[in-house]
């Protein structure tokens, strides 16, 4: 019997732990900032989703969405959709499903965007 093939092609144990090395790194740069007093966001996360909300109490979230194998980015510009493309440097990558931007280079614009100073994450 053959596996059930998957939105991204690859396991659901592959998309999961590279979904959660996304949000830690999410979390790592975050208190990397609260530490060197770049700027102050709180970040709560629940499960697979992580809430930022800066200074000016605008928000990103960020959502796992396992059944899709994808991330989800909602911020004031719009929402995104980046889609697991594997592991091929040892880190996930995730390209938007409309445009191909990395997930980390439109989370570090929405976030710059929504701060008013440039964060890269």
């Amino acid at each position: 019997m053959s596996e059930t093939p998957t939105p991204s092609g690859h396991s659901d144990a592959l998309y999961d732990q590279a979904a959660q090395t996304a949000l830690a790194r999410i979390e790592a740069r975050i208190d990397q900032w609260l530490e060197d007093d770049v700027i102050d966001i709180d970040s709560a996360r629940s499960g697979g989703m992580i809430t930022l909300t800066l200074p000016n109490r605008t928000q990103l979230i960020i959502n796992t969405q396992p059944p899709l194998h994808e991330l989800w980015l909602a911020a004031r510009s719009g929402g995104y959709h980046f889609r697991f493309a594997g592991v091929p440097d040892g880190e996930g990558r995730w390209p938007d499903t409309r445009t191909g931007e990395d997930f980390f280079a439109a989370l570090s614009r929405c976030a710059s965007e929504q701060a008013g100073k440039p964060l890269q994450f």
